[in-house]
């Protein structure tokens, strides 16, 4: 088969791990044809073009910054993507008959292009990734409200892609509660759980080279050797809630028998800074964005993961960050709003523990019991989950089940 995925996210490089990039290299992988269709901001001053790359059709197209650019850029950016999408498509894949095209949310300003592509594909199934619910999560955090021009226009686009695709792949239950209960246009039949998922690379060191590397790793980071790590790593924005998270630092700063690595950027990444340039905690370190691999090195030599989420969000989330701590066989903490479930499946099958993200005394308490819990057991349980349900071949079975009887 033809596959097409169209994304917001800069992929040059199928090899690089990533729920997206694993889940097109699982397609290729079966001998399917993939082309992906990924941005190319004016800040990289390169014009679109078409390449190949790792046995897959890279069609980079050329866009406003959509990413880490001030609001007016980015709103008019993600605007102009559809059109500029479709057009690419037209002069570079001209031909190319398409049997399933992948999209991911966000953007929810593909429908043209969907249109397009079922126009002249009239047998393609259009499948999307709903990794976001928007607008409703920015009216959530107080971005913009209900009654405003933004939402209106936003909602009435989130409804047209809902309609133009075939089936829709939700991250978890509750993601697919949320858009059953508040879309009653969309057919229960047509949404589903695809969770996200990644490539599970097999740990292939011994016990000696990865007490090893470990130290080594913690003191590259001038990090404690003789107390249990606690890492929150990835966005520091306004959805992760960044004032809660600094509030449980702030509660926990005494406490000699714990550490906090943060690692990340985003627009909150001043408040941690200033507030540890005025509390001058002794048990957390903060980590600007760190490269990749870096990253994924560090964490796979900490002890427990962290997730936050603001407590106003009613839409649920399903931070992708989790599959790198079960990756890594380390147990979490979540700490989010109360319509996510991504801490109710961790405490259901034992790999973690969850608190709303609003009672700081909660939070201290999730760490307490962490610190007395058999943190080895609740990091193989969730190994295991991993393995059985986060595997990228879960998601490319479910995917191309509605292909095969399409």
């Amino acid at each position: 088969m033809n596959i097409l995925f169209l994304t917001l996210v800069k992929i040059l490089n199928p090899v690089e791990h990533g729920i997206y990039t694993d889940l097109m290299r699982k397609f290729r992988d079966e001998g399917h044809s993939v082309y992906i269709v990924t941005p190319l901001e004016r800040r990289f001053g390169k014009k679109t073009e078409l390449i190949e790359s790792g046995g897959v059709k890279i069609l980079g197209v050329k866009t406003l910054n959509i990413q880490k650019t001030n609001v007016v850029e980015k709103g008019i950016g993600t605007l102009l993507i559809e059109s500029q999408y479709k057009s690419a498509i037209k002069k570079y894949l001209k031909g190319v008959k398409f049997d399933l095209v992948l999209y991911s949310t966000p953007p929810i300003t593909f429908t043209k292009v969907i249109k397009f592509l079922k126009k002249e594909n009239p047998h393609i199934i259009s499948y999307l990734l709903l990794k976001d619910i928007f607008p409703q999560n920015a009216v959530d955090i107080g971005m913009f409200g209900k009654n405003s021009l933004f939402y209106k226009m936003f909602r009435k686009k989130e409804i047209e892609l809902y309609k133009n695709s075939d089936y829709i792949g939700c991250m978890s239950p509750a993601n697919v509660k949320f858009v059953l209960d508040h879309n009653d246009f969309v057919d229960p039949r047509r949404v589903e759980v695809a969770p996200n998922s990644i490539d599970v690379v097999p740990e292939t060191r011994s016990p000696e080279e990865i007490v090893r590397e470990r130290t080594a790793i913690r003191e590259k980071y001038k990090l404690p050797l003789d107390r249990p790590i606690f890492i929150y790593g990835g966005n520091l924005g306004k959805p992760q809630g960044i004032p809660f998270l600094i509030d449980c630092l702030d509660a926990l700063k005494n406490r000699n028998e714990v550490y906090f690595a943060i690692a990340g950027d985003g627009t909150e990444f001043g408040k941690i800074q200033n507030w540890i340039d005025s509390a001058n905690p002794k048990n957390v370190t903060l980590f600007n964005r760190l490269p990749r691999d870096d990253y994924e090195t560090l964490a796979q030599n900490c002890d427990v993961g962290l997730i936050f989420l603001d407590h106003r969000f009613t839409i649920p989330n399903y931070p992708s960050r989790l599959l790198s701590y079960l990756a890594a066989k380390m147990p979490i903490i979540a700490a989010t709003d109360p319509n996510t479930d991504i801490g109710f499946i961790a405490q259901e099958n034992g790999y973690g523990y969850w608190c709303e993200s609003n009672d700081v005394k909660a939070f201290v308490a999730c760490v307490d019991r962490m610190l007395a819990s058999n943190r080895e057991v609740m990091g193989n349980a969730g190994y295991q989950y991993l393995l059985e349900n986060y595997q990228i071949d879960r998601t490319y079975r479910a995917i191309l089940s509605h292909v095969r009887t399409a």
